[in-house]
């Protein structure tokens, strides 16, 4: 039995104005472990208490907006983060007073958190799943000891010799053969170069070799300054034969301590004379080629990277593409470097080859692939000792990202290319891979943009971080995940003021039979999304696309009938976003007068004369900053403004409607520059983004915040939530019709300020899809959506469902890329790509109603229709 004293808070509350209620003491059963949370009050969670078991897969669901992040993110993330903060130096410390403490009474027995959510893909252009994962930095390595150098101009093996080495390899010649040995000087430069010559005579030396002809320093001919020229001094004329080893060794440090290198010309037995044609052979202690005597700096790891001057490719500057000017505008694609073709490094460092590989040629390959190239390898005793243990980490972390589905991937994939779900997946792979124990991992919906198929290799890697003495908290509404967790927290019964309630906290096959939870009602079948009854399929009336061939699209040939629901499917990597995205909705917008970045490749498109206008609705973010939110995305604000600027005391101040915009001078709060937020630079941590003091988040200064309509300030009306806001703008029936969008989608719970930097994909999709449902309808308009329901609860499902069956009724199009399974059995026509993934995918496998794709054999995604359209 624990007690839950009313006097401990983790709340500041000297600092607060706000007088919270004292809790009674309460007393609470507990399990010995687990995260004890009492009196959660964070955004929409209403005095919530909560025991979370340890070393547990939790699964957290609920419908949008009831609570799910709150509870996940904003407070147990936030606490730990904050826990964190307070071990470290007195740096970072300072800083700390500034973080706020979750609105709760009591966290107890919270483990070391790490977030992995969807936000966490990298935006810079040099960051690949290699560099992510930390295999490029073991490849470098591996590189630099033990792969083999050549010279990039002729292709000669290159290698640093002893002395010693030099020795052995002369004393190889046949007995009685004339040796000169010579101190390479000067390689074809401009010059008289009197002072090498006077160099080689103070050295003591009396010969040297000018332009392949040898002379004695007195009778050197002039030089022509004008001319290139290649001077080598004379250190030492010799025969081999039998104890001359000790004189070459003594010649042969004469020559490396006078010149850059070495060069021996030779001459077998009864050859021709020191005036005639010599077998020449250069040398050097250092890197250098010996046939055209370019010099390479010591390889190191650095030489690999090419996000620095020592290995990056100086024309692109480590980027692999160069950005040039195209008709007076810079191009929105670049082009491949001309001179590395895309591999981003210096010559020098792809000339170094492991196995017969460059490293840029190494980092091409798929998981998979690099995968068997790396079990394939094997190192000279030499190299053993440091090969082995670099190989054996790469492989390991090959085999996690292996583990997570991702095994389609290339290395060299550029990180900011990748979905939200993916990127996701690439970190709880390097988080696997970290062998922390003790941690309590949350997660974002890691299920995103995974196929059913591959959904039991996921749960497995997260079983994996869980067993090994992990806690995993999943936000997850993928049913086959909350199936396989050890107990599901469904939070609700509604969004935003509707919910933030414990509404069921068990295991799986107990959670089921709890009556007041909507998520148990869809997992025992009594509510279910129905099959709607589908439209006539018309392929003469349809848009074509002929001869796809991006990334591995193997000459796909696909036609999307108009007027329909068509859903894309097809296993991850299977080329579903290369068909869709690079190739039709590009081509389309060119062919529609529009510009953009160059489709794919492909020999044709039919059928955009059907067509008027293309709406593409992807889940990037609505705005890169926090003054971006829901009401300006969908033009809601510009309205806003105009009625604060003609409330009375506004105009008695001459305020006008740009007085009450965060983006320019004036009304907003300068401190933060109208973002709510100032950002601390915490130097080898992630940057922390803290309230602002001057404003407390508002945005606005004190005077904007005094001009209130119906009693609410601009900063209030931007706190209410979209179904408040409809409300409280009821008079006004523009703000009501874009309102009505966000709400249709789902969006009711989000607050009309909501900064853009905390929506999720799924979320800032739906928004893009609210501001077009606003606008006049032709329809004859393409919509394209790549997976609408990532962050969507089964009740969420079903009323995009609805909305996006509207858009087809009034004869649009609409092309999903999808793998939530009621969705593909919702649609008119399926279009199945595979088989695989990566380099096994490419090819349109099945086409057909969701009856005929489940009735095909051998089919993943049919196998898995097949099954919910027999419960349905």
């Amino acid at each position: 039995m624990r007690w839950c004293p009313a006097s401990y808070s983790l709340t500041d509350r000297a600092n607060s104005n706000d007088e919270i209620p004292a809790r009674p003491a309460v007393a609470v059963e507990t399990p010995d472990e687990a995260v004890r949370l009492r009196g959660v009050r964070v955004h929409n969670l209403r005095n919530i208490d909560l025991d979370i078991p340890r070393d547990k897969l939790v699964v957290v669901t609920g419908p949008s907006g009831s609570g799910k992040s709150s509870l996940a993110f904003d407070t147990l993330f936030a606490e730990g983060q904050r826990q964190y903060i307070e071990t470290l130096s007195a740096y970072a410390r300072q800083f700390l007073h500034q973080l706020e403490r979750p609105d709760v009474d009591l966290i107890e027995g919270l483990q070391p958190t790490i977030s992995i959510d969807q936000r966490g893909a990298s935006h810079n252009p040099r960051s690949t799943v290699a560099t992510v994962t930390e295999i490029y930095d073991y490849l470098r390595l591996l590189m630099a000891r033990t792969g083999d150098v050549f010279c990039y101009r002729c292709g000669t093996a290159i290698r640093q010799q002893t002395p010693e080495q030099i020795a052995d390899d002369l004393g190889t010649l046949a007995e009685g053969s004339k040796l000169i040995l010579m101190a390479p000087l000067v390689r074809g430069r401009k010059g008289k170069h009197e002072d090498v010559l006077e160099q080689v005579r103070k050295a003591g030396l009396v010969r040297v070799r000018v332009d392949g002809t040898i002379y004695d320093l007195d009778s050197v001919p002039p030089l022509a300054p004008r001319r290139n020229h290649t001077i080598d001094a004379v250190v030492d004329r010799l025969i081999v034969r039998a104890g001359v080893r000790s004189r070459l060794a003594e010649s042969l440090a004469l020559a490396l301590k006078h010149g850059e290198g070495l060069v021996v010309a030779s001459v077998l037995p009864g050859g021709r004379d020191a005036g005639g044609e010599w077998d020449e052979r250069r040398y050097s202690t250092e890197y250098a080629c010996p046939n055209c005597r370019l010099s390479y700096e010591e390889i190191e790891p650095r030489t690999f990277s090419f996000n620095s001057p020592y290995g990056a490719c100086p024309t692109c500057e480590g980027l692999g593409v160069v950005h040039g000017e195209q008709n007076g505008s810079a191009q929105e694609a670049g082009e491949l470097c001309p001179d590395c073709r895309g591999a981003r490094l210096r010559p020098e460092a792809r000339s170094v080859r492991l196995a017969g590989k460059a490293i840029h040629e190494i980092t091409s390959l798929a998981v998979g692939d690099a995968r068997e190239f790396f079990r394939g390898l094997s190192f000279p005793a030499v190299h053993a000792t440091v090969g082995q243990p670099l190989v054996r980490e790469i492989a390991a972390r090959l085999a996690f990202i292996d583990q997570v589905g991702l095994d389609y991937l290339t290395l060299d994939r550029s990180a900011d290319s990748l979905s939200g779900g993916e990127s996701q997946r690439i970190r709880l792979a390097t988080g696997i891979g970290s062998g922390l124990v003790g941690v309590c991992y949350i997660l974002d919906e890691p299920s995103i943009g995974l196929h059913p198929r591959d959904n039991g290799r996921l749960i497995k890697a997260l079983r994996d971080l869980q067993q090994h003495g992990n806690t995993l908290i999943v936000v997850e509404h993928d049913e086959a995940i909350m199936r396989e967790a050890d107990q599901i927290i469904d939070l609700g019964p509604g969004a935003g003021r509707h919910g933030g309630t414990v509404v069921a906290q068990a295991a799986p096959d107990e959670i089921v039979r709890q009556p007041q939870s909507i998520t148990a009602k869809y997992l025992s079948g009594e509510i279910r999304i129905e099959v709607p009854a589908r439209r006539p399929v018309n392929l003469r009336k349809a848009l074509t696309l002929e001869g796809a061939s991006g990334n591995n699209l193997k000459e796909v040939t696909a036609s999307f009938p108009l007027s329909t629901f068509v859903c894309v499917t097809g296993v991850s990597g299977s080329g579903k976003s290369t068909l869709i995205n690079d190739t039709l909705a590009r081509a389309v917008a060119r062919r529609l007068g529009g510009t953009g970045p160059k489709p794919a490749p492909h020999v044709s498109l039919r059928g955009v004369n059907q067509l008027d206008k293309l709406i593409e609705i992807d889940q990037s973010s609505i705005g890169r900053t926090p003054r971006s939110n829901p009401v300006t995305y969908i033009g809601a604000f510009d309205e806003i403004r105009r009625i604060f600027a003609t409330t009375r005391e506004a105009r008695l101040r001459g305020y006008k409607a740009s007085r009450f915009s965060f983006n320019v001078k004036g009304g907003r709060c300068e401190t933060c520059q109208g973002h709510g937020v100032q950002k601390i630079e915490m130097n080898f941590l992630p940057d922390l983004s803290v309230r602002c003091p001057e404003c407390q988040g508002k945005q606005f200064n004190q005077g904007t915040l005094e001009i209130r309509y119906r009693g609410l300030s601009i900063a209030d009306v931007l706190g209410l939530r979209v179904d408040e806001g409809s409300e409280f703008f009821e008079n006004f029936p523009v703000l009501r019709r874009l309102l009505a969008g966000l709400q249709e989608v789902g969006l009711g719970y989000l607050t009309l300020g909501q900064s853009s930097t905390t929506l999720s994909g799924g979320e800032a999709q739906r928004i893009k899809l609210a501001s077009e449902l606003s606008r006049v309808d032709t329809g004859q308009t393409l919509y394209i959506l790549d997976e609408p329901t990532t962050g969507l609860h089964f009740e969420d499902v079903r009323k995009l469902l609805a909305v996006l069956g509207r858009l087809v009724d009034l004869g649009n199009t609409v092309i999903v890329i999808e793998h939530h399974l009621d969705v593909i059995k919702s649609a008119d026509w399926i279009i199945d790509l595979g088989p695989g993934g990566g380099a096994g995918g490419g090819q349109v496998v099945a086409v057909g109603t969701p009856e005929q794709i489940a009735a095909t054999p051998g089919n993943a995604t049919g196998e898995f229709l097949r099954h919910v359209l027999t419960s349905t």
